[in-house]
């Protein structure tokens, strides 16, 4: 038997990549370039071609039985040419010579007439891309009955928590995603990214009264992380809300101090400022930060990065989608507003570096810039003492959805699960709590920063301009003076 030789990963998934998305339909790099190469035969900025193949898988259940199980795959070819601040896109589901050849032509319309001279070939070079998670195929690291079976454990798992759970939803969904980018400048890039997520709903019942609680996570591995202990946290964390729901009494309104829990609660970082931090919004003037950088936006101790190198997580990236390599970028330090998160156009237009964050749904769309993980740094507080610090006010564990109107920086946002403090003690738990605030102003009123910083669980997806995908948050604890909360008392 012949020893197995490993190939540098970067090497690998491009050879993942040209397996599935060249050489079955009798492209090869020479294709590429000519297609690029006629884009360029007119005045254009910058141009790529980004194949995609994606199979996906989807199961759920309700009412003790598996009721729905989904399972398809895409494939594509998106091929965009950028001309000033203009861009030429066109998509197909067929992945053939004419096709991309078609594609290119049509694009390059986006520029005035040929330039009539000959197009030199750039030197092909592999675009640098970091290792984050293993490229597997997680639909396969479990059997279909295995699948159908964890589903069942999570609804025992629920029931058998409490006799007030009167219903049990959860999902499993799993996806096998390959890339690859070919650029106008010769680099070549690729990426297999594994996504898999276990979702868990339960519905609890007392006195008449029916409330909701949900739990889960994921991330870019296979099923093999959804062993037992992480089943039972998942399930224990929707039982735990739906109880805790159960007692909850209407929220008081008024403008006071809250305090907002780790974790997924840096969803309100991603709404309140990572939007507002994004190049498109910077370059054209409409962000709330647009021309701030280097001034004041947060309170000292207040440091915020969106970091798209962090292992197997749900938002991070070995390649973004434009072929750069993912980066640890720090957005705000200690207060001050360092950098925007870029992709390529905007970065070229507002003469800086691409930060890795050009991201785009599926061949079907262009790029832009977008989040990866988002998440601000801890601080030195004991959480405990921060809640204790509470004269009155809004303690926060969770959100539900949340808002943001990029121009103003005003956020809207559900809590699924907060308590009232009073004297700096738990009093009970609230429902129906909003919290409304600007996110300019919400983040030089910080006063208090834990040392509990934590990711999501690995569940977070981002929409913009209709566009949605996988991101992470995180935060410490965090004790926020003068937020808006509308309340239902």
């Amino acid at each position: 038997m012949s020893p197995m030789i490993s190939r540098e990963p970067t090497l690998e998934r491009l050879a993942t990549a040209q397996s599935l998305l060249l050489t079955p339909f009798g492209l090869t790099e020479t294709h590429l370039s000519r297609a690029l190469s006629a884009i360029k035969a007119h005045q254009v900025d910058d141009a790529d071609l980004y194949f995609q193949y994606t199979r996906s898988e989807g199961w759920s259940l309700e009412e003790g039985i598996v009721k729905t199980g989904s399972f398809s795959i895409d494939q594509g070819v998106g091929v965009r040419a950028v001309s000033g601040e203009k861009t030429a896109f066109a998509y197909s589901d067929d992945i053939s010579e004419a096709s991309l050849m078609d594609a290119a032509r049509t694009v390059r319309s986006i520029s005035s007439a040929a330039q009539g001279r000959r197009v030199r070939v750039p030197t092909r070079k592999i675009s640098p891309s970091r290792s984050l998670y293993a490229g597997i195929d997680p639909i396969a690291s479990l059997g279909s009955t295995d699948k159908v079976e964890l589903l069942g454990r999570v609804e025992q798992l629920a029931r058998a928590r409490d006799p007030r759970v009167v219903q049990v939803m959860a999902g499993l969904a799993s996806e096998y995603d390959v890339v690859m980018v070919a650029r106008a400048d010769g680099t070549l890039a690729a990426d297999v990214r594994p996504l898999v997520r276990l979702s868990v709903t339960v519905i609890a019942e007392q006195n008449g009264r029916r409330e909701v609680g949900s739990g889960g996570g994921g991330g870019r591995f296979g099923f093999a992380y959804f062993d037992d202990a992480k089943i039972a946290e998942y399930v224990d964390d929707a039982v735990n809300a739906a109880l805790t729901n159960l007692e909850a009494r209407p929220a008081p309104a008024g403008v006071m101090t809250v305090v907002v829990g780790p974790g997924w609660p840096g969803v309100l970082l991603h709404e309140a400022v990572g939007h507002g931090l994004e190049g498109d919004f910077n370059r054209k003037g409409s962000s709330a930060f647009s021309g701030m950088i280097g001034q004041r936006v947060a309170a000292k101790g207040v440091t915020v990065l969106d970091d798209g190198t962090l292992a197997d997580r749900r938002g991070s990236l070995n390649v973004d989608d434009e072929g750069c390599a993912s980066q640890r970028n720090v957005l705000i330090e200690d207060g001050i507003l360092k950098g925007y998160i870029q992709d390529a156009m905007n970065a070229r237009l507002m003469g800086v570096k691409p930060t890795g964050n050009g991201r785009r749904e599926s061949y079907a769309h262009v790029p832009m810039p977008r989040m990866t993980n988002t998440y601000m740094l801890g601080g030195s507080q004991d959480p405990q003492e921060i809640i204790a610090s509470l004269k009155k006010g809004l303690y926060a564990t969770n959100f539900g959805g949340g808002q943001v109107d990029i121009t103003s920086g005003k956020f809207v946002f559900s809590a699924s699960q907060a308590y009232w403090v009073e004297n700096g003690k738990i009093q009970y738990p609230v429902k129906g709590a909003t919290i409304i605030g600007s996110g300019p102003e919400s983040l030089k009123k910080v006063t208090m920063i834990g040392n509990d910083m934590r990711l999501d669980s690995g569940v977070g997806t981002c929409g913009k301009e209709g566009q949605s995908v996988p991101v992470g948050v995180g935060q410490p604890t965090l004790r926020i003076e003068g937020l808006t909360v509308g309340g239902t008392a």
